[in-house]
């Protein structure tokens, strides 16, 4: 098991990024983009957080407690303008 890294959302755009899809199944990737939606939900209604858990090029695990602004086709957008493509997201909470 890879050990997950806790990242400021402000060291993201340090990262970078694979092109290829994280999870293994459509079930999963269903479920992802369900709480990414609901993720977006809370954070623009309710100013709740979220913890994201992703995966950078590199393999390397890191999870960030920030708000999702927006959920686009290939990227959420969170607060002081970063970015992180969803191919790359592993787990919302």
């Amino acid at each position: 098991m890879k050990t997950i890294e806790k990242i400021e959302k402000e060291k993201i755009s340090e990262l970078r990024f694979s092109k290829k899809e994280v999870l293994a199944d459509a079930m999963a990737i269903r479920r992802r983009n369900f709480e990414l939606m609901r993720a977006q939900a809370i954070g623009n209604l309710l100013r709740s957080k979220s913890t994201i858990t992703f995966e950078d090029a590199d393999g390397k695990l890191y999870q960030v407690n920030t708000t999702v602004w927006a959920v686009g086709d290939k990227f959420i957008s969170l607060k002081c303008n970063r970015h992180i493509p969803i191919n790359a997201i592993l787990e919302v909470d």
